[in-house]
């Protein structure tokens, strides 16, 4: 007789689909909001004058990679 036994049981019918659906939900869910960021410090950035923005290290070509880069990085 062993001193323990050995569980096997398989997940749940449907375990592996829902864990699947919530999984593409929460990467959909960090699209929007990294998109939502970028949007939102775009449209703060380009408020600032050619000067302003050369003070704090960027171009206009720069500021959408900038843009993206802290989105992704906030979220």
């Amino acid at each position: 007789m062993a001193a323990f036994e050995i569980n096997t049981r398989s997940a749940p019918f449907g375990a592996v689909t829902i864990s699947s659906v919530v999984q593409s939900v929460e990467r959909a869910a960090r699209a929007f909001r990294a998109k939502f960021v970028a949007d939102r410090t775009y449209r703060e950035l380009s408020k600032l004058s050619q000067s302003q923005l050369r003070d704090i290290g960027l171009g206009d070509q720069d500021l959408n990679e900038f843009c993206r880069r802290i989105a992704s990085r906030r979220v």
